[in-house]
């Protein structure tokens, strides 16, 4: 059985991809930092829990000693971070963009570099949840897109530092996705949120992300999935979207 660890688990597309890996066999450990959420999660889908925040050192020591107390990870599935507001540059929030830098950076980073050192010895695959928004950026999107370029860098670099090493490297770059809490933490409030998806008759759901994170990582072993951009149908680049 493969033991993967589901980041950002309590909501969206890592709690879609805990459900869906439990179902698909693999022995799930799931952190976020809502410990209630966790607990809900477990009891429906009996993975382990571990509550954290990855933006804090000692958090992510404790969550990887935990995660490895009973043998080696398999795979990492870095989801947790998230948008903040949608100002221009000359006007952005500097501490909203720096906490985008921790969540989205910072902590993938960290988390990476801990339960590294047994995937270079033993194999094992990290993946990548990142964003269209880590591929172009738009108005209003310059925060979060300088947060998931420098996100993307990761696995980018990573691939060229591990090559011939038996570490899978994955990015899964989601476009639109309605999910209940992502638009509502980056705008604030309901009525902005269900703007962002007003007249889009198929938006990707949380689900449809998780099919695709467990069908990279239930690939052969020599087969690396790289990329994939994943939108909806109804959607071309950040800024071309089909409204009814």
């Amino acid at each position: 059985m493969v033991k993967v660890l589901v980041t950002g688990a309590s909501t969206g597309i890592g709690r879609a991809t805990a459900v869906r890996l439990a179902r698909e066999g693999f022995d799930v450990y799931a952190t976020a930092r809502r410990a209630d959420r966790l607990e809900r999660l477990a009891q429906q889908i009996g993975c382990k829990i571990f509550p954290a925040d990855l933006t804090k050192d000692d958090d992510v020591a404790a969550l990887a000693a935990f995660v490895e107390a009973d043998g080696p990870l398999q795979a990492l599935v870095n989801n947790a971070g998230g948008a903040e507001g949608q100002d221009p540059v000359a006007s952005g929030d500097v501490a909203q963009w720096r906490s985008m830098y921790e969540k989205n950076v910072l902590g993938t980073l960290r988390l990476t570099q801990a339960v590294l050192p047994s995937m270079r010895k033993l194999g094992g695959d990290l993946v990548f949840v990142t964003s269209t928004a880590a591929h172009e950026t738009y108005v209003g999107g310059a925060g979060y897109t300088a947060a998931k370029h420098a996100e993307l860098m990761i696995p980018q670099t990573l691939r060229i530092e591990l090559v011939g090493e038996p570490v899978r490297i994955i990015e899964v770059a989601p476009g639109m996705v309605k999910t209940e809490e992502f638009s509502l933490n980056r705008l604030g409030n309901k009525e902005a949120a269900e703007k962002v998806y007003a007249g889009v008759a198929e938006p990707l759901v949380a689900d449809d992300i998780a099919d695709v994170i467990a069908w990279a990582l239930t690939r052969p072993s020599h087969v690396n999935i790289d990329s994939v951009v994943v939108r909806p149908r109804a959607q071309a680049n950040s800024w071309t979207v089909a409204r009814q």
